[in-house]
């Protein structure tokens, strides 16, 4: 049996201050936007930035790709899909985003991240294996419930 992949989404009406003089999401802001989604995916795994710190590890974000299609617009409500991706050798979270009126995939992308030993500074050439057993409990748990 396979797991499911690992899938959160979270909905944000465009405010104001994200957009231009023409009320599109002004570029720079998809990046906020996946983060705040990456975000929430890590708390579902119960490893987020707090916990990967406490735990001597740094994850820094080492490539991200983004992929505009339509622009999303001011006020409109968006949905914010992240899903986990990899996480043996390195993090990867693909993101999509979508006007949850019209259905419209706006932007696609990934970020890359890398494990690093917050004592030595050092890049770890594989995930901690906290990463894999966060993963594992969180599918379990999905699994059983």
């Amino acid at each position: 049996m396979t797991d499911a992949p690992i899938v959160v989404s979270q909905e944000v009406k465009v405010p104001f201050f994200d957009v231009d003089s023409m009320d599109i999401v002004w570029h720079g802001n998809y990046v906020k936007y996946f983060e705040q989604a990456r975000c929430e995916l890590l708390d579902a795994i119960d490893y987020n930035y707090l916990t990967m710190r406490d735990s001597g590890y740094g994850f820094p974000v080492v490539d991200i790709r983004l992929k505009y299609i339509k622009p999303a617009r001011f006020n409109r409500t968006i949905r914010i899909e992240a899903k986990l991706e990899e996480w043996d050798v390195r993090l990867k979270i693909s993101y999509t985003i979508i006007d949850v009126e019209t259905g419209e995939r706006l932007t696609k992308g990934y970020s890359t991240q890398v494990a690093v030993d917050l004592q030595n500074g050092e890049m770890c050439f594989a995930t901690p294996p906290i990463l894999g057993e966060k993963v594992a409990a969180y599918q379990t748990q999905r699994r059983n419930a």
